[in-house]
């Protein structure tokens, strides 16, 4: 017997998808909502439209829509038309895990040029304004110094993986 089965909940997408809002959101900094149509969007075995993802997760149109920007602008989930279709359909990537961590590497740049901009604007504070900036900028560099490595890695990982048969 699985895991959720011992504990009652029964082993389902539906089960997963809210275990998703719950954990996936919460380590992501996302509403409950997005990490739901994660989990919802990762399960499905087809695109799903605004309205599909709508009525899925009892949301708002408004609601619904932004939480697709938020999944696709941390690379998880992608937005087309498909041939011949009058709306738009959403979909996990295939390489939503490359697509995250690169969302991250790209913010985490952000914030390192962010630092570097303010410890040059703060030449004049007193030492201890100046040590925070030092500090905030020596963390940035060596945070993005890593994730890029880690990118680096797992997309190769990612790719020599999706060649095997």
């Amino acid at each position: 017997m699985s895991q959720a089965a011992e504990h009652g909940a029964a082993d389902s997408p539906d089960t997963l998808v809210e275990e998703f809002g719950t954990h996936v959101g919460r380590a992501m900094g996302w509403p409950r909502m997005a990490g739901r149509a994660a989990g919802l969007l990762m399960m499905s075995d087809r695109p799903l439209t605004l309205t599909e993802l709508q009525e899925a997760l009892d949301a708002s149109k408004g609601s619904a829509s932004e939480t697709t920007r938020l999944l696709i602008a941390n690379g998880t989930v992608e937005r087309y038309k498909e041939a011949g279709a009058r709306h738009f359909v959403y979909r996990w990537r295939d390489d939503a895990w490359v697509g995250c961590l690169r969302h991250i590497v790209t913010a985490t740049t952000e914030l390192r040029e962010l630092a570097a901009h303010a410890r040059e604007r703060g030449a004049d504070m007193s030492e201890e304004q100046r040590g925070r900036l030092r500090d905030m900028h020596s963390y940035y560099r060596f945070m993005v110094g890593h994730l890029e490595s880690m990118l680096a890695e797992y997309t190769a990982t990612w790719t020599a993986s999706r060649d095997r048969p």
